[in-house]
């Protein structure tokens, strides 16, 4: 007589891969819920709309990627990446956003992403990214890849580079929100930093770009913005 087997069916849910998305749009992270919704080996097991929120998740739970924006509520996304590094060091992180690759992908290496994809990137590919940085691999676009090879063959130093892509991340931030209409006070509270931090960053801003009054700084940011998301906000 033939022994009944005793193996029991593996269960899909323990091999799957937890992910926390960190976006401060409700529609978006709903898109890339129902993205992943039918890939067996990946779930989404939480959500985050702020740089503080995604930190205490990280902290309570265990995840095993994170993806997050650069636009967020609080901080953005570069420094969540570093301080996300200073928690939890093997924790890999995608950066998908809608800013351009060409002035942000580098910088979010550099703090520690493993990928960098634009939202405007076909799902099959943000789906490849995803399991490239599963899998330990960095996740460049093409387009980024090609652009961070010419730089590197070129030699380009900070001498040839454009004026905003000499600044540091946290005057690029402040640099972005004085863009998006927030004043001295409002961005020191949003970023928990001193009214005489943002004004020395705002000094240095003004520097880096040859501007001399604060109604330039304004103006440039503004139009710097505008340019480069087609929108204010």
């Amino acid at each position: 007589m033939k022994a009944s087997s005793s193996k029991r069916p593996v269960s899909l849910e323990v091999c799957r891969h937890r992910i926390l998305i960190v976006d401060d749009h409700p529609i978006f992270r709903k898109g890339i819920a129902m993205l992943l919704e039918h890939e067996h080996d990946i779930i989404i097991c939480g959500e985050a709309e702020t740089a503080a929120e995604a930190l205490g998740l990280v902290e309570r739970h265990e995840f095993e990627l994170v993806i997050a924006d650069i636009s967020l509520k609080d901080i953005n996304g570069i420094e969540l990446v570093k301080s996300l590094k200073v928690l939890k060091p093997h924790l890999p992180v995608l950066v998908l956003s809608m800013h351009d690759e060409s002035l942000y992908a580098e910088r979010a290496l550099r703090a520690g992403a493993r990928g960098y994809l634009m939202k405007q990137a076909p799902p099959d590919q943000v789906v490849a990214a995803i399991r490239h940085v599963l899998s330990g691999e960095l996740y460049l676009s093409a387009a980024a890849n090609l652009l961070m090879l010419n730089s590197f063959v070129t030699g380009r130093d900070s001498n040839s580079k454009s004026s905003v892509e000499k600044l540091s991340d946290r005057e690029l931030e402040i640099f972005e929100l004085l863009g998006q209409g927030r004043g001295t006070s409002m961005i020191a509270h949003d970023l928990r930093l001193s009214v005489k931090t943002v004004e020395a960053h705002r000094s240095h801003i003004k520097t880096k770009l040859g501007i001399h009054t604060a109604p330039e700084l304004v103006r440039a940011a503004v139009e710097w913005v505008t340019r480069r998301t087609g929108r204010g906000d």
